[in-house]
């Protein structure tokens, strides 16, 4: 316990971490889901609540445990007359499991400073609640409890090269400053969430795969000009990059750890490189690589936890394709994928991977976003209109032509009405976050619509939206 690491592994663990989530309704126990982490040889769990079942799972264990404070439980955490309210909630959701359960670090909020509808509520309350739950555990003997929270990347306004690392205007002054004085002054961590499959794919012309795979030869190596230090992965790249940040605010010794990484194991058609392969060469190169604490370029020898996503393929979760396969194991609890965590397996001993699957033409081949099944009498009418009018409505005109006497209003069925909306709404918004989802009644195809028999009017659009 005098460790300051958050995820200090007890005796006899070690590797990386694993973050669990449960945005799914098909997956095992919490009792079996620990054996699972145990066999793959975790040395950590975060999970992203304070789930009872969970931390009861993990009792008598000694896997140290990162519990999480839900994003919307963090204004009225923060509000100073209400310090009754944060220890009921240190009371009801942590006190009750420890020491029982090994939980070493309280994560409030998970990327709050993503989330920009939050700008007003969240973000100016994200540090008063982390000193609030820091004050409450203390006064109940748990002070050992270490508090911390998750920022992903665009928490950087500048990332490249890394030694120009720098946070966003709009953040870097009022949020990140008093959160890394808080963090330097109780010993706690920056957590950041980073994952090279992301900073790859939107970049795969100009950054090599092998590079983000832990596998580049010297001509993919990257020289940074402002420091003349060697870059071999992306991984250390763009925790450098965080490095340089702290740094540039003046707190450059804070601690770094990595709350979630990871590659997916499939995606949608236009999602690149997202597939079994990649995935197992990514996570078991990185176990064997931070099982040596060869710390980063700026930082070397430094101590880095480092959190997996994730255990399982969460099917509930929204978004496109691969926010559901970044799972080690299937909801049946059969490996993905086999890999040690621990990093001490040797590459040769792993079963043969599959092929890597031929990487399409990402930048030329057209993907179009469809009702799901081709709206069969399984679709829900409700949920689709509910959709295609919330599709419809986002920007003026967007379905004019399905209109009553509009180019394209026939056939005039809701499935093809429905699949004009979701391919317009994703065509326009795609480049700005928007997804082919509508709560999974969408999905992206790479077949010509009218090949499906699907209504005319997706070819007829089609030079509108490529």
């Amino acid at each position: 316990w005098l460790l300051l690491l958050c995820i200090a592994v007890a005796r006899g663990w070690g590797g990386l971490g694993v973050n669990y989530g449960t945005v799914a309704d098909d997956l095992p126990t919490a009792a079996r889901s620990v054996e699972l982490l145990r066999a793959a040889g975790a040395g950590a769990v975060r999970i992203y609540d304070a789930n009872a079942d969970i931390l009861r799972a993990l009792a008598g264990t000694g896997v140290p445990v990162s519990v999480t404070v839900p994003n919307d439980a963090i204004p009225s955490l923060a509000a100073a007359a209400s310090p009754a309210a944060v220890d009921e909630w240190v009371a009801r959701n942590l006190a009750p499991h420890i020491p029982a359960a090994r939980v070493l670090c309280l994560l409030v909020g998970n990327e709050v400073l993503s989330d920009r509808a939050t700008a007003g509520t969240a973000w100016p309350s994200l540090v008063p609640a982390m000193a609030n739950l820091r004050r409450a555990l203390s006064a109940r003997g748990l002070g050992r409890v270490k508090v911390g929270t998750t920022l992903a990347m665009d928490a950087l306004g500048t990332s490249y090269p890394p030694s120009a690392g720098a946070f966003r205007d709009d953040i870097a002054g009022a949020v990140v400053r008093p959160l890394l004085e808080f963090l330097n002054a109780t010993g706690s961590y920056y957590f950041v969430d980073a994952y090279p499959y992301f900073a790859w794919a939107a970049n795969h012309r100009s950054i090599s795969l092998d590079y983000a795979l832990f596998q580049g030869e010297a001509s993919t190596h990257y020289v940074d000009p402002g420091t003349g230090l060697t870059y071999t992965n992306l991984f250390d790249q763009m925790l450098d990059a965080v490095v340089a940040a702290m740094a540039r605010l003046g707190y450059g010794n804070v601690k770094l750890a990595v709350s979630e990484t990871g590659w997916p194991t499939a995606g949608d058609a236009d999602e690149l490189g997202a597939n079994v392969h990649n995935a197992a060469t990514y996570n078991r190169n990185l176990a064997a690589r931070m099982a040596k604490n060869p710390g980063t370029p700026a930082r070397p020898g430094a101590e880095i936890p480092v959190f997996l996503f994730s255990l399982y393929n969460e099917n509930r979760k929204p978004g496109p394709g691969t926010e559901r396969h970044w799972g080690l194991y299937y909801p049946n609890a059969t490996w993905v994928y086999e890999v040690d965590l621990a990093g001490r397996r040797p590459a040769a001993s792993y079963p043969p991977l599959a092929p890597t699957p031929p990487a399409p033409d990402q930048d030329g081949t057209p993907v179009w976003c469809v009702l799901a099944g081709g709206g069969g009498e399984a679709a829900n009418e409700t949920a689709v209109a509910a959709a295609v009018e919330y599709a419809c409505r986002q920007r003026s005109g967007t379905c004019a032509a399905i209109e009553a006497g509009g180019e394209c209003n026939q056939p005039d069925t809701l499935a093809a009405h429905a699949s004009y909306a979701f391919n317009a709404y994703w065509q326009l918004f795609r480049k700005a976050g928007g997804t082919c989802y509508f709560n999974g009644l969408a999905e992206k195809t790479t077949i010509d619509p009218s090949k499906l028999l699907l209504p005319p009017f997706l070819v007829i659009n089609r030079f509108e939206f490529f």
